[in-house]
This record gives structure tokens, C-alpha cells and sequence, in this order.
């Protein structure tokens, strides 16, 4: 695993150790940001199951302002700030070790709001609509926000959620990739 392009480029990145998280590949990564982007001009984004970190760092290095990276899971929180201290700016990064429903409820206290989500949670379709839902209520979606949620082809998202738009779906072998954009309230 790598950062692939932008201001921190080609340095590596380390997985997770275990069996608990499963990385994003390069080749669905760079698919992923060539949907999206591929670069951005500031911002917030959000992991909410951050695994590695390996997206929110690729999005900083791709312009994005700040990313804050949500895991519940010790060794994940471990290998994200490695990973972070390879960009040698941390104070782009926001790290905590919390359960999504906590964090999303933590951050919606802050008042911020987010230009570009990643989810891709451990568990099935239910959990990211959810998920999806609760952003919305909480108000932490900005204008025209984007959510890109990462799945097995097995979690058959809906096509139509209230309030978004899909502007891509796409699957790569087992995983499938689905853009969403928020259109307001």
C-alpha cells in the first residue's frame, strides 16, 4: 500500500495487522479517487471505519484541508498514526478511537461539516444507510457533499436515498464502490 499521488505521493503505507480490516487496493483507490476527484481544494473529510487511514491521507495529499479518521479499534488507531507520521504533517489528521454512532454524535457537538465521507464499514448495507441517515439529521454534510461507500458486492446498497444522488457504482472483483451526492435538505 501507497499514497499515490498529490503533495505526499508514493510513500508507503502500513496495514493493518490481522484479519480485522480489510485495505483498500491501490488499483480500487486510484479508481476511486479518479470518480471523485481527483484533486480537491480544502475542506473536511471524514473515515468513519478508517482501518489504515489509507484514504483520508490520500485525500489530504489530494488537497483536502483536514481529515478526521474514526476507528473503534486499538490496532487500526495504532497503524493510522504511523501512517499519518509518514506525511510528516499531523496536524492535518484527527485520530479517535470511537464507535461511529459516538464519533458522528461527538462531531455533529463541534458543529463541523463534511465535503467528503468514506465508509466502509465491517458490516452490511443496513449499517451505512444508517450511518448515512444520522449524518443527515446531525447536520454534517456540507453542500454537495460526497459519500463513497466501499462494499462486497453482497451488501446491495439502494439505489435511491432521500436527499442524494448516485454519481458512480462500480465494481472491482469483490468490492464494490458507490458514490453518493448529497443534493441538501
Amino acid at each position: 500500500m501507497r499514497i499515490i499521488a498529490g503533495e505526499f505521493g508514493g510513500r508507503p503505507l502500513k496495514a493493518v495487522p490481522g484479519m480485522a480490516t480489510r485495505p483498500t487496493t491501490d488499483k480500487v483507490k486510484e479508481a476511486m479517487f479518479s470518480m471523485i476527484g481527483p484533486y480537491f481544494d480544502g475542506g473536511n473529510s471524514l473515515d468513519l471505519f478508517a482501518g489504515s487511514g489509507g484514504l483520508s491521507i490520500e485525500a489530504v495529499s489530494r488537497g483536502i484541508e483536514h481529515a478526521y479518521l474514526i476507528d473503534k479499534q486499538f490496532a487500526a488507531i495504532k497503524t493510522i498514526k504511523e501512517n499519518v507520521a509518514v506525511t510528516k504533517a499531523p496536524e492535518r489528521f484527527t485520530v479517535t478511537k470511537r464507535d461511529a454512532r459516538a464519533a458522528l454524535q461527538e462531531l455533529s457537538g463541534q458543529g463541523l461539516q463534511f465535503d467528503l465521507i468514506f465508509l466502509d464499514p465491517p458490516y452490511a448495507k443496513q449499517q451505512i444507510l444508517k450511518d448515512i441517515e444520522l449524518m443527515v439529521q446531525l447536520n454534517l454534510l456540507a453542500d454537495n457533499a460526497i459519500i463513497v461507500a466501499e462494499t462486497d458486492q453482497k451488501a446491495d446498497l439502494y439505489d435511491e436515498i432521500a436527499h442524494f444522488s448516485i454519481t458512480h457504482q462500480k465494481n472491482y472483483g469483490i468490492t464494490e464502490v458507490t458514490v453518493y451526492q448529497f443534493e441538501g435538505m
